[in-house]
């Protein structure tokens, strides 16, 4: 259980750097709690119901920051045609996961991915 626990903690400290990202908002699409951008979405958080295994989908531009995200055990391209757009599906739970301060650099890349450049540079300057 413990593995679980420390899994929901870094859900939670990836999901507040995102919304604390300048325009980020929280969505529940099909009951999965997204942040988004411009109403585009930037990090899939999927669900804490225990349901599926917790984990974040990326988009990650990077080729070297993509490369290094599938060397995660569990990583893989997100589905739905997403992975062909550079989007990586990687678990938050069990050995060898990846840090929670690793998982916000993602966080912060895919934002840079899809924000409108206003918003990028009102991160710059912070």
């Amino acid at each position: 259980m413990a593995v679980a626990g420390s899994a929901l903690k870094k859900w939670e400290k990836v999901r507040e750097f995102a919304l604390g990202l300048p325009g980020a908002a929280e969505d529940f699409p099909w009951g999965e709690t997204v942040v988004k951008v411009n109403k585009k979405v930037f990090v899939f958080l999927g669900v804490t119901d225990g349901s599926h295994p917790l984990g974040v989908t990326v988009k990650l531009k990077d080729e070297t920051t993509h490369a290094h995200a599938m060397t995660f055990p569990g990583a893989e391209p997100a589905g739905y045609g997403l992975g062909k757009a550079g989007w990586v599906s990687v678990p938050l739970a069990g050995t060898g996961s990846p840090r929670a301060d690793l998982v916000c650099d993602w966080v912060e890349e895919s934002y840079r991915a899809v924000a409108p450049k206003r918003l990028t540079a009102e991160l710059d300057a912070r």
